[in-house]
């Protein structure tokens, strides 16, 4: 009886056992170093809240490798994405004041830290791949971006993304009239927010974190955001409709503190920025195709794509215009309308 009574136990413990080691496993185990860090003369302590599984985050581990090995170990990017070091406006307040070193902040936060870094979220305008790769790679484009945070003390040193924006739903959007019935959950940014009080539709402004309970309770219906991240992160499992507007990129904006930077040795500064500038490029190009391979997945998974009238997304253009004015006083009504001449839009 005592042997049958401990085999009992035994097997009532195990699922605990094996439940109390899933939850003690590190999610970002496949990503660690193989290299001892300890030795590195100068850290490079480096933010982001998403998952390296989606290859504008995953671009930080590819940072930090390169940078180990081009500076010979002397310094270590030490990359904590997933929210380990905070939230975005916590670790954005963190980042001006030194206390971390660099931030690849979602596009739609880094409007918070200056009113020029908003124009890649303004709709219509950096919409397309093609638009991305041309507005970085023209210099009297790019730069005043790049500058447009030095008032901050921090300097944009490159942009990784996360695909073209749209709105998952969890009943289909098919016509403007149907997206006037939905609840849409946007970012807590000052770009998002105008722009859908300009188009007329319902939405809360809620921290990420707080999205799958509010998609599961039915106090948002809809979610504005790409189709990579929702198909990563499983917001398809409720929200089996996406809506592809792509008005905006998103973007993981690579912010700096200017102060840290200058006080690098020279060799070291050459060494992180143009790592920074390569991998950013190559995860660009990777960012395209797994935007078609998550698209894929997701319509094998069982969700329908859809695309809005073309008259649909006049009006979209067209109640967006006093938006695009508005941030155009903030942003610098030539820049912008220098951004909009060179790109098309």
């Amino acid at each position: 009886m005592k042997k049958l009574f401990t085999v009992l136990l035994i097997a009532c413990c195990l699922p605990a056992i094996a439940l109390a080691a899933d939850v003690k496993k590190n999610p970002l185990e496949a990503w660690q170093p193989k290299f001892d860090p300890s030795g590195a003369e100068y850290t490079y302590l480096l933010s982001n809240v998403s998952h390296p599984v989606i290859e504008g985050v995953g671009a930080g581990y590819r940072i930090r490798d390169k940078v180990w090995e081009k500076s010979g170990g002397r310094l270590y990017v030490d990359f904590r994405p997933l929210l380990q070091l905070g939230g975005e406006k916590d670790v954005i307040s963190k980042l001006k004041l030194g206390a971390i070193q660099g931030m690849m902040s979602s596009s739609v936060a880094a409007a918070n830290v200056s009113d020029l870094l908003g124009i890649v979220n303004l709709p219509y305008v950096i919409d397309t791949f093609d638009k991305l790769d041309k507005f970085r790679h023209t210099p009297e484009l790019w730069q005043p971006f790049a500058d447009g945070a030095l008032k901050q003390g921090l300097i944009v040193a490159d942009i990784t993304g996360y695909g073209p924006y749209g709105w998952a739903s969890t009943t289909p959007i098919r016509t403007l009239e149907d997206a006037k019935n939905t609840n849409f959950r946007i970012a807590e940014a000052p770009v998002n927010t105008d722009i859908y009080k300009a188009w007329g539709l319902k939405f809360t402004v809620m921290p990420w974190g707080d999205v799958p309970q509010a998609l599961q309770t039915g106090v948002i219906t809809g979610l504005d955001h790409t189709a990579i991240v929702c198909n990563i992160t499983k917001k398809f499992t409720i929200a089996k409709n996406f809506t592809e507007l792509n008005y905006a990129q998103g973007l993981f904006v690579h912010l700096i503190n200017k102060r840290w930077l200058d006080k690098l040795p020279k060799d070291l500064q050459e060494i992180l920025l143009t790592t920074i500038a390569e991998e950013s490029e190559n995860t660009r190009a990777l960012t395209r195709q797994q935007h078609d391979a998550q698209v894929a997945k997701a319509k094998e998974a069982g969700v329908e794509f859809i695309k809005l009238s073309d008259d649909d997304i006049k009006k979209l253009k067209t109640m967006a215009e006093p938006v695009l004015q508005d941030w155009g006083k903030k942003i610098g009504p030539d820049y912008l309308a220098k951004v909009r001449k060179e790109l098309g839009t």
